[in-house]
Order: structure tokens, then C-alpha cells, then sequence
């Protein structure tokens, strides 16, 4: 199975399927080991790593060979964040072809005008809906793989009101989306609006301290989410971890004891040491013993 059958198998399970975000290997090999079914590369996260906010700093490359370095890192499907495909409709026909070619499953276009933000912070601008939509057909019709599930994003409901994003979602739809990514409705019961008005799978961005109301993984599935997924969730508890064992380096001027107390040995097993160090004499040829003077 392609990583997008094996994604579209998920889908089906009447299971909501919960993607955790990563934004490199390490991360990445962490939710596949936590016993997740799928992984999600998250943009802000992926920004975040190069030193850059969320806000279209980071380029088609840039994205489309993180999502590589996730989904050899994770052997999982991987939904990706691919903005707002990186230009027109001819841009984002490429950036679904460098994506399919980097093995991710699935992906999301937004509509949003480029350089774009998070899609919880204020005053976003959006395009035309029919530039959308146009974009939407162009990246349908570069899929190579059926399976390929492409995702259509739409940052209309802090611009244009519910109504609107419901109608972009929608059309997206029928233009050859196969899921629809209302982003942040704004109350709990927007939330339970959505999958009910829109014509399709319906995904939820589930993002601590945003714009849309925290809701449990069985209340989605209830509601009618077939995906959720969780950005933000490993990169903000990094950066906590972080600046605490900093402040503790500061303040004692001693090694703090690393989360779990790591050895160096088990932290590389984690990463695969195991079976790496099985290589190293898997190959060679054992020589062949001196023969005996006469």
C-alpha cells in the first residue's frame, strides 16, 4: 500500500483519525513510537524550526523536503501543511508533484493571499473564491497517486462569516477535493455546524489557545470529523522543556537531569542505534584464516 492508500484506509474506519504535528525527525519518530496511526507536518512548527514565525517565510522547498525527512523518519502517512500552494494554480500543480514525490500522503491548500499567517492570529486576507477554487482543480488534477488525499483549507470565516467558508468548502469539493478544513470556527456550536453544512470529510485543527474552543477526540468523531489534527502540540511543549532546563543551567550552573533522566545510550536507541549497530558487521566477509607455515 502507498502511504495515501494506507491514509485513505484510515479514513474509512468509522475511528476518527488523530495526527499529532511534527516538524522533523525527531519528532516525527516520537509519534509513530507513541503508537499513532498517522502524522501531521505542521507548517508553523516546520516555520518554527528555522527560526521564522508562521507567516509564508518558508518556501515550497523548504516544506516539501521537511515532509521528505517526516515521513522517512516516521514510516507513517503524513498529512502536510502546503500553505497556500506557493503562488497560482501552476504553483500549487508543482507543489502537489513535489509532495506525492517526497512520499506524504495528503496535503491542505489554503485561500489565503500569499505571504500568508497562522490561521489563529488576526487579519488575515483571503482571495477570490474562484482563484481558490482554480487552484483547488489545478492541484486535483496533478495527482498521480488516486489516493492522494488533497485537502481544501479555507481561512474564510474570520473574513468573510460562516456562511461563506461553508460555501468555499463546499465548492473545493466539487472541484476534486476530498476533504474540506474549515479553519477556526469560533464557538463550540460552529464547531458541530461544520461537518453537518459541508458536503464531505470534514478536518479539525485542534490548536491550544487559538481562536476555536478545545473539543475532545470522541465529541469530534461524534460531531463528524474524520481528522484532527494536533499542530502545535510537540513543538510548544519543546519550547517549554527547553527554556526550563535552561533556566536551570543558569541558576545551578550544573547539568539539569534530562525529562525521563536519558542515558546517551538510550536516546540513540530510540533513533534506530540497535539496528544500525547490527550493520556494521552485517556485510563483511569474515577472512579467511592464515594458512600454517610448512
Amino acid at each position: 500500500m502507498t502511504p495515501a492508500s494506507q491514509l485513505r484506509a484510515l479514513l474509512r474506519d468509522e475511528n476518527i483519525v488523530i495526527a499529532p504535528g511534527a516538524y522533523d525527525g525527531i519528532t516525527a519518530k516520537l509519534i509513530a513510537q507513541a503508537g499513532f496511526s498517522a502524522a501531521y507536518m505542521t507548517g508553523a512548527g516546520t516555520a518554527a524550526s528555522l527560526g521564522y514565525p508562521d507567516f509564508g517565510l518558508v518556501t515550497m522547498t523548504e516544506m516539501a523536503e521537511n515532509a521528505g525527512r517526516i515521513v522517512r523518519a516516521s514510516g507513517l502517512p503524513v498529512i502536510a501543511d502546503a500553505d497556500t500552494g506557493y503562488g497560482n494554480e501552476l504553483n500549487a500543480f508543482r507543489t502537489v508533484q513535489e509532495y506525492e514525490r517526497r512520499g506524504v500522503a495528503g496535503m491542505h491548500i489554503e485561500d489565503q493571499v500569499f505571504p500568508k499567517k497562522c490561521g489563529h492570529l488576526d487579519d488575515k486576507e483571503i482571495i477570490p473564491r474562484a482563484d481558490f477554487i482554480a487552484k483547488i482543480r489545478a492541484a486535483a488534477a496533478a495527482k498521480q497517486d488516486r489516493d492522494f488525499v488533497l485537502i481544501a483549507r479555507t481561512d474564510s470565516r474570520a473574513v468573510a462569516g460562516l456562511d461563506e467558508a461553508v460555501a468555499r468548502c463546499n465548492e473545493a469539493l466539487e472541484a476534486g477535493a476530498d476533504m474540506a478544513f474549515l479553519e477556526a470556527p469560533q464557538t463550540l456550536e460552529e464547531v458541530a455546524l461544520v461537518p453537518k453544512l459541508v458536503r464531505g470529510p470534514c478536518m479539525l485543527n485542534v490548536v491550544w489557545g487559538g481562536k476555536t474552543p478545545l473539543v475532545n477526540m470522541p465529541d469530534a468523531q461524534a460531531m463528524g470529523y474524520k481528522l484532527a489534527i494536533f499542530p502545535g502540540l510537540l513543538f510548544k511543549c519543546v519550547i517549554g522543556a527547553c527554556d526550563e532546563a535552561l533556566q536551570q543551567l543558569k541558576d545551578t550552573n550544573t547539568h539539569p537531569t534530562p525529562g525521563k533522566g536519558l542515558t546517551v545510550r538510550q536516546v540513540f536507541a530510540r533513533f534506530g542505534a540497535d539496528e544500525w549497530d547490527a550493520r556494521r558487521t552485517q556485510f563483511r566477509v569474515p577472512a579467511a584464516p592464515a594458512k600454517a607455515a610448512e
